[in-house]
């Protein structure tokens, strides 16, 4: 609603909703599966990559037949929502057991994880995660670790044990702070047998571990656990202010949103230095809540407790005035990267990985909302998400006790882990236009959406628009089976209306954070002899063609001023040659063209690069062709409209047909760095056509 200032209340925590199904049969490990994927898919449990489950089961031996204990625990890096048989590591349970007996103590834990290749059974080629020794050493054959924020509330508070005994009675055990590894898995193995009655432990701030005999009756204690810390924490919220008083005012959603997109205009250049990022805006009610609150700058700078947060978030966010100039947003981010750098040097040990990009990941905004930057669309998202359940855990722990973090170095111990780094040198290198953010105008038609494909191929996020809404739908929905929802994003609208290509912009900026590169490729197309075509014709085919290419370079001109871009325009092959029966058409391009190169002039001292592509007669896919167009240029050409993909093909110099995807590969050639040292050029994709030579 943007009728006046939005309410925001306390949120309460989330209770799971997801239930077992009585007729659930199978395996132990399709029981497994199942269970997993119920947890993974509500997020009062876990959150997206976090968590992991296990089952203790009997194999038979591939080499002698013997049945053995075998460990199946999720592998290092999957999703409990979506797992499947092949996301689990598949280990023998003896190996470990025998791994268990070559360890030396806490100092060389880290060494442990070497040992676990050679653990693997039935050659089961997926990576163990950090957590397998809490899963193999616990005297349980079902095993549940997962970090839900009203258990993680109670594990970051200060009286957090005392608060696990009250509201447990003693089912439910503590065990103090400790890294993720192989120590603590022996510690938890001790702990549980000298405490056979508990059915669980809250890990101080990191999360809960739950065990059964039998699948179901774990994840019901799982639910139980997590339901009855939610029940309890959320009557001491309701109807309370867990972080103080409101000191800010929300501003209504039209200016958080244009407040909000100004901002990310600034900052992104700002935190690209390292390589381009991509931003994510969130101001959901939790967001609110928080960012207006009292307690936001001294929350803020404890940070985020939980390892699963804090290795996706930094430890802290900044929190920015949304009113901030240049300047004051030049000195927030220097005190920021001085503050991270200090932080870097007190902690670091002898062999710590070289320090990491000191931009903060997260940036709070007071009264308008959290902007989360980085490499990737989904990185942010998943980053923002994190500080949202980190925002919880805060507002449980606040509401009972007091919220608190990890010391600076225990924290650093885990950002800078050599395992995780390890983890990260692994990645696949990043595609050439990762980071990049592609708009793209008349994205729903053939060539529109050849070129999204393509770029998207290259690594970008894009955003199309289209004012044809069914034909965007589907577009999107394909790209999106592609790609995944988080890399596209649209708006519905026309090209020739400044108020929709300002409403665009404005929306790929929130969506992505910027644009790095315009596709002007908004199209249309009438053929009659100059006395049969009326003045309507004329000022339509310039609307679309001059004014709607005119309004996207001078929207992506703003965007790209503080950072560079490359703008490219679909013109055509009647650019340069003229045609018979087809003058609005034609010089409609021509003055397409023309354009491309006054603001390659003006785009110069900004590094923009603006290019143009010249396709002709791309028949496939196109809307255009799929109307009059059709029938008029075969009227022109005096041939049937089943013959005139042929004609076209005969008359290039190359014989061949030209299709969407090679109008898309030159489009990719002037999007990325292998032109980096091109502007004001033109890429005839035309089969070779005599005419078009530019020279």
């Amino acid at each position: 609603m943007d009728g006046g200032i939005s309410v925001v209340k306390a949120s309460p925590l989330r209770t799971p909703e997801a239930h077992w199904t009585a007729k659930k049969r199978g395996s132990e490990v399709e029981q497994l599966v199942y269970r997993s994927r119920l947890l993974g898919a509500d997020l009062a449990v876990t959150n997206y990559g976090g968590g992991n489950t296990s089952a203790k089961t009997t194999a038979k031996d591939p080499l002698t037949g013997a049945d053995v204990r075998v460990l199946w625990v999720k592998g290092s890096g999957g999703d409990l929502g979506t797992i499947d048989e092949g996301g689990f590591a598949v280990l023998s349970l003896e190996k470990l057991l025998d791994a268990d007996k070559l360890y030396r103590g806490p100092e060389h834990e880290d060494a442990m994880v070497d040992y676990l290749p050679h653990c693997a059974f039935n050659l089961s080629a997926r990576a163990a995660s950090i957590d397998t020794p809490l899963h193999a050493l616990l005297p349980y054959a079902h095993i549940d670790h997962v970090h839900p924020d009203s258990v993680t509330a109670l594990a970051a508070s200060v009286d957090g044990e005392e608060l696990t005994r009250t509201i447990f009675g003693g089912r439910i055990g503590w065990i103090a702070w400790r890294r993720p590894g192989w120590e603590l898995g022996r510690q938890l193995a001790a702990a549980a047998r000298a405490h056979p009655h508990w059915k669980g432990v809250v890990l101080q701030n990191h999360g809960l571990v739950t065990w059964g005999d039998t699948a179901r009756e774990c994840y019901e204690t799982t639910i139980e656990t997590i339901r009855a810390a939610a029940e309890f924490l959320n009557q001491r919220i309701e109807g309370g202010a867990p972080f103080g008083a409101r000191v800010v005012e929300p501003l209504r959603e039209s200016a958080r949103r244009a407040r909000a997109c100004d901002l990310i205009a600034r900052l992104r250049p700002r935190l690209s230095s390292s390589g381009a990022k991509v931003a994510h805006f969130s101001d959901g009610p939790e967001v609110m809540e928080f960012v207006c609150a009292e307690s936001l700058l001294r929350l803020a700078q404890i940070g985020t407790s939980c390892p699963d947060h804090f290795l996706r978030t930094k430890i802290r966010p900044l929190v920015l005035s949304p009113d901030a100039d240049n300047d004051a947003i030049d000195a927030a981010l220097g005190e920021y990267r001085a503050a991270y750098g200090a932080y870097y040097d007190a902690c670091k040990r002898p062999d710590s990985p070289p320090m990491r990009d000191a931009n903060p990941v997260l940036i709070a905004l007071p009264g308008v909302g959290l902007l989360s930057f980085a490499r990737d669309k989904a990185t942010a998202r998943i980053a923002s998400e994190f500080f949202q359940n980190a925002i919880n855990v805060m507002r449980g722990a606040e509401a009972v006790s007091r919220y608190q973090g990890l010391p600076d170095q225990e924290a650093f111990d885990i950002e800078y882990w050599l395992l995780e780094e390890a983890k990260l040198r692994r990645m696949p290198p990043p595609k050439p236009l990762q980071g990049k953010v592609a708009a793209i105008t008349g994205g729903a038609g053939g060539i529109g959406r050849a070129i999204a494909e393509r770029l998207l191929d290259d690594g970008a996020c894009v955003f199309l628009m289209d004012r044809s809404e069914a034909a965007l739908a589907e577009a999107s929905a394909a790209l999106v089976s592609r790609a995944g929802a988080d890399r596209i994003a649209s708006a519905l609208g026309d090209v020739t209306s400044e108020q929709n290509v300002v409403d665009a912009f404005q929306a790929c900026i929130l969506a992505f954070g910027g644009v790095d590169i315009l596709v002007a490729n908004a199209g249309l197309a009438s053929s009659s002899p100059i006395e049969d075509t009326s003045l309507d014709q004329w000022r339509e085919t310039f609307a679309v063609l001059g004014d709607g290419y005119f309004l996207a370079a001078r929207e992506a001109f703003k965007s790209m001023k503080a950072q560079g871009g490359s703008i490219v325009f679909v013109a055509s092959k009647n650019a340069l040659a003229a045609t018979p029966g087809a003058a609005a058409y034609a010089s409609a391009k021509a003055a397409e063209l023309h354009l491309a190169r006054c603001l390659a002039l003006e785009g110069a001292q900004h590094n923009i690069r603006v290019n143009a592509v010249n396709p002709d007669a791309v028949l496939r896919g196109s809307q255009i062709w799929s109307g009059a167009w059709r029938a008029e240029r075969a009227a022109a050409y005096g041939i049937s409209e089943d013959g005139l993909e042929e004609f076209y093909r005969k008359r290039s110099l190359l014989q061949q047909a030209v299709l969407p995807e090679d109008v898309a590969q030159a489009v990719a050639f002037f999007a990325g760095e292998a032109s980096a040292k091109s502007t004001g050029n033109i890429l005839n994709v035309d089969g070779g056509n005599l005419v078009a030579f530019t020279r």
